[in-house]
């Protein structure tokens, strides 16, 4: 049979063991190119986090961003381009709080490039609201981890959670990477949605161990060879992750593509990128780190053999 229909009837044969030899470093040096980037390029926070002034100006298409900074000579100055689905053009400038006694007076040189008979618009956020979305955020973050960590160790097995865990920073570190790197904007719709890709990352994950556990009680008394047991496990459940993967993304897509690019909602575009970006790394993560790393560290410390009976 092909292995498209081994695959669909999970009943695929795939020898994972020599991919996961390569695949495993390899997402460690991941995580730490991912840590670099983080360090070197700060995050593109929005207002929310960082406080401070937002101004939206509609604009002739005419206008560049050079233009406006010239016009402000503010090197503190955040200034992008908008592009609507009708077609005009936003001119988005944000001001840090450091600089609030002169936000009005940017306000009023922003008035003198805006469209004829158009009004520019402005929030304010203070530098304590900021904060306190910060603190928040990481507060949920560091509360998910605790949970889920105590979780996984209770209803699977501490080795497992600790894989499961090591999926999850993966993920996490390499999202917060690619934002970085490309400067999207991080914003509260950003943070939900990482906290939502977290979920569907552990999804994939536990399918796998749940099936190695179940692998393992059905084995029990006899010698296993515990990579041989993961590698079983995989391709049982190889097919159920990519399906879920992809009945997943494809919605996600639609998101990006009909709300974001086409409506215009610039919410929507960040949280949608962030999901896509999330799953991709869930489903490669938990194939190709979570289980790697498991036989690993079971080969390394395997646990204490039942004592026998007299």
């Amino acid at each position: 049979m092909s292995l498209a229909s081994d695959l669909y009837n999970s009943r695929s044969e795939i020898d994972f063991r020599p991919i996961w030899r390569r695949s495993l470093p390899l997402s460690f040096a991941l995580i730490v190119v991912g840590l670099a980037i983080i360090l070197v390029r700060p995050l593109n926070q929005s207002i929310e986090f960082e406080g401070g002034a937002l101004y939206s100006v509609p604009v002739e298409s005419s206008v560049t961003v050079g233009e406006v900074r010239d016009l402000l000579a503010i090197p503190e100055a955040r200034i992008q381009r908008i592009e609507n689905a009708d077609g005009t053009i936003d001119i988005r400038v944000q001001i840090p709080t450091e600089l609030a006694p002169i936000f009005d007076d940017v306000g009023t040189e922003l008035a003198t490039i805006a469209r004829t008979g158009e009004q520019i618009s402005r929030d304010t956020v203070g530098p304590t609201w900021g904060d306190q979305i910060t603190n928040a955020a990481i507060r949920a973050l560091v509360a998910f981890f605790v949970v889920v960590a105590i979780y996984l160790a209770v209803r699977l097995e501490p080795k497992m959670a600790l894989g499961a865990i090591v999926a999850v920073v993966h993920d996490l570190v390499i999202t917060v990477a690619i934002y970085a790197l490309f400067g999207f904007e991080v914003s509260p719709a950003t943070i939900i949605a990482l906290l939502t890709i977290l979920g569907y990352s552990l999804y994939d994950t536990v399918v796998v161990f749940d099936k190695v556990l179940e692998n393992g009680a059905e084995a029990s008394g006899k010698r296993t060879d515990y990579p041989e047991l993961v590698n079983h496990s995989m391709n049982q459940v190889l097919m159920r992750s990519v399906n879920t993967t992809i009945t997943t993304i494809l919605p996600v897509a639609s998101m990006l593509i009909i709300g974001a690019l086409v409506l215009g909602g610039d919410s929507l575009r960040g949280f949608a990128i962030a999901l896509i970006i999330g799953l991709f790394l869930g489903a490669y993560s938990s194939i190709f780190l979570a289980a790697p790393f498991l036989v690993s560290i079971k080969e390394r410390f395997p646990d204490a053999a039942p004592a026998e009976r007299s």
